[in-house]
């Protein structure tokens, strides 16, 4: 299994974030198929309490890197990447990683 994940930092503005990514990324991303499983998170804290460098995570599964590839250059995965730069001001990381379950 092989995981897209995406850290977004901190936003200019963390409310127009949080509303667009729910109103607006999250339908035109939904258009894409064959994920496997896609999860979403806000950053919560870090243990000991430092700051983190990440304000929002997204965790997108497919069973390779190859199917993501096919996903991420299909129309709706292109209209998805182009949607990131509408609302992602604290910049993003997108990093491919192969996931194996330990328990």
């Amino acid at each position: 299994m092989i995981r897209l994940l995406v850290l977004y930092g901190h936003p200019k503005d963390p409310a127009a974030f949080d509303t667009y990514y729910q109103e607006a990324h999250i339908p035109i991303a939904k258009k894409m198929k064959g994920l496997k499983k896609w999860t979403i998170g806000k950053v919560q804290g870090t243990p000991g309490d430092a700051p983190s460098p990440y304000y929002y995570v997204a965790d997108l599964y497919m069973e390779s890197r190859e199917e993501f590839e096919q996903l991420l250059a299909s129309p709706e995965g292109q209209a998805a990447v182009a949607d990131v730069p509408n609302y992602a001001t604290g910049g993003v990381t997108f990093l491919y990683t192969e996931v194996e379950d330990v328990i």
